[in-house]
């Protein structure tokens, strides 16, 4: 029984955040954060995090970058009455 071809194909090999952030054009640091607070798809191989290319552009054109609205900061009333 013939073995499969386990050869990655182009394009799917594993990527690091600094070519993530220059993939899409965002700091590093932007990338660090999206993996933490918004669900950017990486996984971690010992220390490093790495991603797949074709799974951030999904998340991408699913609105997982989006700016998430602050919540309005309420005014305070001081003063007399």
């Amino acid at each position: 029984m013939p073995i499969p071809d386990s050869t990655p194909q182009p394009g799917d090999r594993w990527h690091s955040v600094n070519e993530i952030a220059a993939h899409l054009g965002v700091a590093i640091d932007t990338v660090y954060r999206w993996i933490d607070h918004k669900g950017l798809p990486a996984h971690r191989i010992g220390r490093l995090w790495k991603c797949k290319l074709s799974e951030v552009d999904t998340w991408v054109r699913a609105g997982g970058s989006a700016e998430t609205p602050e919540p309005a900061k309420s005014k305070k009333r001081g003063g007399r009455r």
